[in-house]
């Protein structure tokens, strides 16, 4: 990541983490107390209320009436993966993870926050690599909420700010590394997906942390150059395919040779000039590397 990207931290006053911003927000726990019993205890207190009231207790019963009214608003119900950011007057007091249904202060604020692991396809990105060439590039991104606070607070969608800053990482990605490498040599995004897998799952993660969001894996899900150019670098490969291909036939052939020129040599067969091995070498290489096949000539007279 360029320094341009990087933002500093610093411890903050109260524990928090300290950016050009401000304050970053820390997740922690909220005050809870178990639901089921505090609900059994405001059943009773409602009969006591309702008892009031018919023994003649009007004020007194009324009052605890209300009381109870107000202190109902103090249950929620927190699902399984998903956390309850609570707020009292404009100011963070926790969040309670935990599974169930709890009472808390009726005056505080509660906002669901899903911590369940998500999925981003990102669009076909059309960006230049390292070498100019326009290609189309995406991704998938899995991730998930991992400080409820920072997600609440420190961003204003944090599902939004995983779309933009994946989309922005992907393109400085793509501007690392060239398409294809023909010198064999480095890195390139078709010949090292893994590398190249993990560098942007580094980079996503160094963005993605000021949001409290946690990057579980991210890959390329399309690679492909742009269609103008497609052609083009199409005959590129057929022709590096080509090449390569016939080194390795040129090659073997020149081993074969040898090993024929050792063992006539060696076993005593022919004798033969260095016209003659000459000869023999052309001969051979053009039967071992022709696509076609060769037709033999039959010297039924002197080999001179």
């Amino acid at each position: 990541m360029s320094e341009l990207n990087k933002v500093p931290e610093v411890v903050g006053p109260e524990g928090g983490i300290s950016t050009r911003n401000g304050v970053a927000s820390v997740e922690r726990a909220a005050f809870g107390l178990p639901g089921v019993p505090i609900f059994v205890l405001w059943l009773v207190l409602v009969a006591a209320a309702v008892w009031l009231l018919v023994a003649g207790q009007f004020l007194l019963g009324a009052g605890l009436g209300v009381l109870l009214f107000f202190a109902v608003i103090g249950f929620f119900i927190v699902q399984p993966n998903q956390a309850k950011v609570l707020t009292l007057f404009g100011r963070y007091v926790g969040t309670e993870r935990r599974n169930g249904m709890y009472w808390t202060n009726p005056l505080t604020i509660r906002k669901n926050v899903s911590l369940r692991i998500r999925n981003f396809n990102s669009e076909r990105l059309k960006v230049n690599d390292l070498s100019g060439n326009p290609i189309e590039i995406a991704a998938v991104i899995v991730w998930r909420v991992v400080d409820s606070a920072r997600a609440t607070f420190d961003v204003e969608d944090y599902a939004e700010f995983v779309a933009i800053q994946s989309e922005t990482a992907l393109r400085h990605l793509a501007s690392q590394y060239p398409y294809d490498n023909y010198e064999e040599s480095g890195m390139s995004l078709r010949g090292n997906a893994d590398e190249v897998a993990e560098a942007l799952g580094r980079e996503l993660a160094a963005r993605l942390r000021h949001a409290g969001v946690e990057v579980l894996e991210a890959r390329l899900s399309h690679l492909a150059y742009s269609p103008e150019i497609a052609g083009a670098m199409l005959q590129r490969q057929q022709a590096s395919a080509i090449i390569a291909a016939r080194a390795q036939i040129v090659q073997g052939a020149v081993g074969m040779v040898q090993m024929a020129l050792r063992e006539l040599a060696e076993q005593n067969i022919v004798e033969l000039d260095e016209e003659r091995k000459a000869q023999m070498v052309s001969n051979l290489l053009v039967v071992l590397t022709s696509e076609r096949g060769t037709q033999p000539i039959v010297n039924a007279g002197s080999l001179y």
